[in-house]
């Protein structure tokens, strides 16, 4: 599996075509009604779960998938200040690297205000509410399917 081999080695290779081997045919939307792979849709829901249990709001899963060729799911998450924002996004990062999926890259951890955690399939985005706010990757998504966040039941 070279996906699971590049993602230990956190390089990105590109094929002969010049295209990420992330690609689904330079951006094609998928055919005959075939929808994102599960597993990438199962990291995407663990990753919210994950900003959830860490209590963060505004939590959307964005189905990207056809639409652009380096991921298939965005998650957006907001937290209440630097310190909630950088506890969520390594929250995420440890969820779902106890799922045996790593993140390849991490970009803003030491700062709090947009923490960008990428898994390849799927990229999570932690916002301080602020941030998020002037950068509206929720506007500019608005077309795409959102995936419902279930609720996990509380524990009594």
């Amino acid at each position: 599996m070279a996906l699971r081999q590049r993602k230990k080695t956190g390089t990105r290779q590109t094929s002969t075509s010049g295209r990420s081997p992330r690609s689904r045919g330079g951006g094609d939307p998928p055919k005959n009604g075939e929808g994102p792979p599960q597993e990438s849709q199962r990291a995407a829901l663990l990753a919210a779960q994950a900003g959830l249990d860490k209590k963060a709001l505004g939590v959307e899963i964005i189905d990207v998938t056809g639409k652009v060729d380096y991921a298939d799911f965005l998650v957006l998450m907001t937290g209440q200040s630097d310190r909630h924002v950088s506890a969520i996004a390594e929250a995420v990062d440890a969820s779902l690297g106890d799922a045996g999926v790593p993140a390849i890259s991490t970009e803003g951890l030491p700062s709090g205000r947009w923490v960008l955690l990428d898994f390849v399939d799927v990229v999570v985005h932690v916002f301080h509410g602020e941030t998020r706010a002037v950068y509206d990757l929720d506007g500019l998504w608005m077309d795409a399917r959102r995936i419902p966040v279930p609720d996990r039941p509380e524990n009594p």
